[in-house]
């Protein structure tokens, strides 16, 4: 493992180690992720009545957290690198964050046209306008928190000495998961009137 520069080791590939960090975080995860959970029985009327919206639940989800570990990946690739130090004037962490923000823009416009598209050939679709005004505004809040906790579980383990490759990706996809479903089902309800 390259160590990055300036800083002592940050763990091993020692399996007790790695067992030792992850598991009580796993477990607080774990209870987390029960009120992304909860938001989505609660808004079961809203999901029975508008299927689409159902449909898009998955991916929204699934989207946001995958954008959470990218760049949490990238962080700690080059953290291990010893090729950044969080400089808020570095270049290559805002053009990191622009990638993200760019690459939320397509996969949330994807995919409300894709429901739409959906939604025209079985019956009972919602407006194109109306999906892509929940898809983009539901994913890009979804992004921006992915980026803010990617970030800070990326510093926080490295400033706690804990390899951050392994928890970076729990935290983040476990975090969003849960903000992610609560801000769909909000943007949904209040765009719809439900």
């Amino acid at each position: 493992m390259v160590v990055p520069q300036g800083q002592g080791s940050l763990g091993s590939w020692d399996a007790h180690s790695i067992v030792r960090n992850m598991f009580p975080l796993l477990i607080v995860l774990s209870v987390i992720v029960l009120a992304a959970g909860i938001t989505l029985e609660d808004a079961e009327e809203m999901l029975t009545e508008y299927g689409l919206l159902a449909v898009m639940v998955p991916t929204m989800v699934d989207m946001g957290g995958n954008l959470g570990a990218i760049l949490s990946s990238r962080l700690t690739s080059r953290l291990h690198l010893g090729m950044t130090d969080f400089d808020p004037r570095d270049r290559e962490l805002w053009a990191n964050i622009l990638a993200i923000l760019a690459l939320a823009v397509t996969v949330f416009t994807a995919l409300a046209v894709g429901a739409w598209l959906l939604g025209q050939l079985i019956g009972g679709a919602l407006p194109l306008w109306m999906l892509l005004v929940i898809s983009l505004t539901s994913g890009l809040s979804v992004a921006v928190i992915a980026i803010v906790f990617a970030f800070a579980a990326t510093y926080a383990s490295y400033k706690l000495g804990i390899d951050p490759d392994d928890t970076t990706i729990p935290i983040v996809t476990n975090v969003v998961d849960v903000f992610g479903m609560i801000i769909f089902i909000s943007v949904s309800a209040l765009v719809i009137g439900f």
